[in-house]
Formats: C-alpha cells, sequence, structure tokens
C-alpha cells in the first residue's frame, strides 16, 4: 500500500512538474532570432482597447495589421482610429478581414472595400480564416476555395496587391491542400515555420507590448526593413 502511494505520489508530482514546465515554456518572452527577423509587427483589433501608439513603436514594434471588418457588414468599432495613429507613429499599417463561413465571398469584399481606405500605402490585404468565432458550419474545401476566389479578386484588384492569407493550426489542417495559392501567414507557437511563400510569423498570442493593456499577437516579417518597405509600397 504504501509503495503505491509512493507511486502515484511520484507520478502526481512528475505530471505536476511537466503541466508547469509546459506553460512556462508557453508564456515565456519567447523572440525569435533578431539577426534573421529584426523587423517586428503586431495585429490587433478592438479587443486591445485604447492604445497608446507611440508607445508601440518606441517597443521595437515596425509594423501592424488593424482588423477592418468581419464577414458581410460588421466593422471593428476601432479600426479608423487605429489605423490613423498606428500610421502617425511611423509604423507600417495593414487591414485584415475575418472571413466568415456564412456570407458570400462578394458581400464579404464589399465590406472591406469599402471600409478600408485607398488613398494611402497599405501593406497587402489579408484574409483571417479560422475555425474560432466563426459560423458553425464549415465549407468543404471546394466550397471554401469558391467563396475565397470570390473575395479576394476583388480585394485585390481594389488594392492593387496579392493578398496574404492567414490560417490557424486547425484550418491549416483542413484547408491548406486546397487553399489558393497565395503569400501566408503562419501561426507557429513552438517552431520556426520552415521554407516556403510566407510573409508574416505570428511567433505569440499572449505577448505584451508597451502601450498596450493585455495580451497581443506578436510577428516578425519575413525579411528585413527593405522587405517591409517594398510591401508598403504604393502601387
Amino acid at each position: 500500500m504504501n509503495y503505491r502511494l509512493i507511486v502515484w505520489g511520484l507520478a502526481s508530482l512528475f505530471l505536476v512538474c511537466a503541466i508547469a514546465a509546459g506553460t512556462l515554456v508557453y508564456l515565456r518572452p519567447f523572440s525569435p532570432d533578431r539577426s534573421k527577423y529584426p523587423v517586428r509587427g503586431i495585429d490587433v483589433s478592438h479587443h486591445q482597447g485604447e492604445i497608446d501608439w507611440r508607445r508601440v513603436a518606441a517597443d521595437d514594434v515596425a509594423f501592424a495589421v488593424i482588423k477592418a471588418t468581419e464577414g458581410g457588414d460588421h466593422v471593428d468599432d476601432a479600426f479608423a482610429r487605429n489605423l490613423e495613429e498606428a500610421r502617425a507613429a511611423g509604423l507600417a499599417v495593414g487591414a485584415y478581414h475575418f472571413f466568415t463561413f456564412c456570407r458570400p465571398g462578394a458581400d464579404q469584399a464589399r465590406n472591406f472595400i469599402a471600409v478600408v481606405p485607398h488613398d494611402r500605402p497599405l501593406l497587402p490585404p489579408v484574409v483571417d480564416i479560422e475555425f474560432t468565432g466563426n459560423c458553425p458550419r464549415r465549407p468543404t474545401p471546394e466550397q471554401l476555395t469558391a467563396e475565397l476566389a470570390a473575395f479576394i479578386a476583388p480585394v485585390e484588384a481594389a488594392f492593387g496587391k496579392p493578398a496574404i492569407i492567414y490560417l490557424t493550426d486547425e484550418a491549416a489542417l483542413a484547408y491548406s491542400r486546397h487553399i489558393l495559392a497565395r503569400p501566408l501567414w503562419i501561426r507557429s507557437l513552438l517552431a520556426e515555420p520552415g521554407s516556403g511563400d510566407w510573409v508574416y510569423w505570428q511567433y505569440h498570442d499572449q505577448g505584451r507590448i508597451d502601450g498596450i493593456s493585455g495580451d497581443v499577437d506578436l510577428n516578425v516579417l519575413h525579411g528585413g526593413p527593405a522587405a517591409l518597405a517594398a510591401l508598403a509600397e504604393a502601387l
């Protein structure tokens, strides 16, 4: 009996230590090699609340991709303010759209194009595809490809740049083999992405940046300052 108690006690201790170690690994202030990825950025929405963009820019942040729209009619109520204040602070700025599965892609494109201004340089438009917070019905790969094409074609025509596709891990497993061939925004919290046609790497989803209260997604650019300038260049 005592032997069993000792074994269970050691097993429980090991489990607690493993969980604690995993938590520390996940929450650690992980940062990719700065010599390889010198350009840092964030992505934000109204969930980040009021942002002091000058403090953000001073905390080694060079670009921000800001939520503009969702579905066929929703507009992020912090988008216009975030876009102007981030730009005024000297950041390269871009906009992203949360793609819903229950509205036609063409409707969603009209929403995005109507909200995001065209009169000043922007980073390429981003379409965010994920299951969390989305409509419960999941389209087949063929259905998603068709609706995504209906979104991307007018958006690219309006902004003159290839769109970037963001996929969460779960969405990537379901759709990455079928998705339209576009540059990618990779979400990889534990390892550096492999070689491929990716532009941004989201390496943390609970990061901290001066000027933002609470968690924020942290990203790096695939390339240096010249690559960022080229992305933001007006065409």
